[in-house]
């Protein structure tokens, strides 16, 4: 026996929309087929979760099922067809009496204006085209993980929807574009053209995947920027490297201290639709030398004494 939908995604018929919307969240990132690359049954599972979502999501469409069941997307036609207040059990009981004889007027399965007629309008429909009168608004929630370098220039993703269980229809790989400067934790919007015309709305929820090198803080990036200790002490040039991968020069004073932060403005990530860019903080860590020779020792040495505290300075300290 086939599931339904609450039982696919693991919620009680009367669970509310955010319990769906969070269930369907867990299912989709552990059945996704990027996390189960060659998994067919993971594939066809994932499947059924968008599905199921696609229609419980929907207050409409979640009412429908709930009245009729599977033959929720024949909604419309069976209500006009059989009046105010009809199901598909009622609609078919007033095409035939108890023991199969059929009512009055009823035609054959291939009589004018009987059951049969009926039941062939539904099923001659074209399925690019929907029922008349109903084209349910799909609703997509794809998981999508990407990079930092991709978050900052924006990225394009292949996505594919899940197939229509009614027509026969496959799923289609549709191109989306994630705007540059998304984080994680957003959700982007993106429509498109869906089955029989209907509006396909695709929400794309994005992971940032964590830098080696560089940490996100809205949209500021920080990075530790190591230094020699001669550079810190008599003042210098270092390299930073941006997230770009374009190297700026970063002046250091005498006597930088180790964890100082230098503000290289407009390096870091994009603002999105308010224009322009994040900074990126640069912090030093200062390398200290190894491997000395003993005339590199001694010249530390001298600074020891050069720089020795008086007894009693330290004393009172």
């Amino acid at each position: 026996m086939a599931k339904s939908y609450y039982e696919t995604l693991g919620v009680p018929r009367d669970a509310s929309e955010k319990d769906i919307r969070s269930s369907y969240r867990r299912l989709a990132r552990r059945y996704h087929p990027d996390v189960n690359r060659g998994d067919k049954g993971a594939e066809s599972r994932f499947k059924e979760i968008n599905e199921a979502y696609q229609v419980l999501a929907d207050a409409e469409d979640r009412k429908k099922y709930d009245r009729f069941g599977d033959d929720w997307r024949h909604a419309d036609r069976v209500t006009r067809a059989g009046g105010a207040g009809s199901s598909p059990s009622t609609w078919f009981g007033r095409g035939r009496r108890r023991g199969g004889t059929q009512a009055p007027g009823a035609g054959s399965s291939g009589g004018a204006g009987g059951f049969g007629d009926l039941f062939g309008d539904l099923f001659r429909t074209r399925p690019s085209a929907g029922f008349e009168g109903f084209a349910p608004r799909q609703q997509v929630d794809v998981p999508i993980t990407m990079t930092l370098e991709e978050a900052y220039a924006g990225a394009k993703r292949m996505v594919q929807t899940a197939p229509d269980p009614l027509s026969g229809e496959a799923g289609r790989r549709i191109e989306v574009t994630i705007p540059a400067g998304v984080a994680s934790g957003a959700r982007v919007h993106v429509g498109a053209p869906g089955r029989g015309g209907a509006p396909l709305d695709l929400y794309l929820s994005i992971t940032v995947a964590p830098h080696a090198r560089f940490e996100r803080k809205g949209n500021d990036l920080l990075l530790q920027v190591s230094v020699p200790l001669v550079d810190a002490v008599l003042g210098g040039e270092v390299e930073v490297s941006t997230i770009t991968g374009v190297k700026v020069a970063l002046k250091l004073p005498p006597e930088t201290q180790n964890g100082r932060v230098f503000r290289l403005r407009g390096k870091g990530m994009p603002k999105g639709r308010g224009g322009g860019h994040g900074d990126l903080l640069a912090t030093v860590k200062v390398v200290l030398p190894v491997d000395l020779s003993d005339e590199q020792r001694g010249l530390f040495q001298q600074l020891r004494k050069g720089t020795a505290l008086d007894p009693q300075q330290g004393a009172d300290a």
